[in-house]
């Protein structure tokens, strides 16, 4: 994962993901989260901060509890990482920390598989900026993953017009399609006889 700043992540995280429907069911919710985890918190929360006394500048994150929140999320600990980023979000400064912890604790909640929470945050977050295509992701996932799927083709629509192309947005359409028009191994028997009763071989 790329570094930025000294404490900066790309905004980008890639993990593996299987080429086949059959192989995303197996993925499960946990790693979409981890993929599309809206926004890291470290790129949209640091501060410089200038040393008139030696005119350096300190880079750090100005909500420790959103980082520390977002740091726990991707680590897997999604309990710890709801709960750090609930702290931060009461402590929250204007409308980029406000939309980082709201997208964060739609992503935490999800990995919970605490979908009505999740669906509380990621519809506040989307009622503040509608144009967050990875919010309309997250979204669409709930919504798989409680079977509303009519709703959940509207959320990667409108995810999708945002940002053509994203990654995310594949793996969240491949598990709809999964979802919707499963893909079911075809199995051939073979009904050949032993022997046929001609004396021939068998076809």
């Amino acid at each position: 994962m790329p570094m930025v700043s000294p404490i900066i992540h790309s905004t980008e995280r890639l993990a593996p993901v299987h080429r086949t429907r059959s192989a995303l069911r197996r993925i499960g919710c946990v790693v979409i989260v981890a993929l599309l985890l809206p926004s890291m918190v470290a790129a949209q929360t640091a501060r410089g901060i200038k040393n008139d006394a030696n005119n350096t500048v300190v880079i750090g994150p100005s909500n420790l509890p959103l980082f520390e929140g977002a740091q726990a999320l991707l680590a897997g600990h999604a309990e710890e990482g709801v709960r750090l980023t609930l702290r931060g979000l009461k402590v929250a400064q204007g409308a980029r920390e406000h939309e980082t912890g709201l997208s964060n604790l739609c992503a935490g909640y999800l990995m919970l598989a605490q979908y009505k929470s999740a669906l509380l945050y990621c519809d506040m977050l989307l009622a503040r900026n509608d144009k967050n295509w990875r919010a309309y992701n997250n979204r669409a996932v709930i919504y798989i993953k409680t079977s509303q799927y009519d709703m959940a083709e509207r959320d990667l629509a409108r995810g999708e017009a945002l940002r053509p192309g994203a990654h995310t947005l594949k793996v969240a359409r491949a598990m709809y399609l999964d979802a919707v028009s499963p893909v079911f191994p075809e199995i051939e028997v073979d009904d050949r006889q032993s022997q046929a009763s001609d004396g021939s071989e068998p076809r």
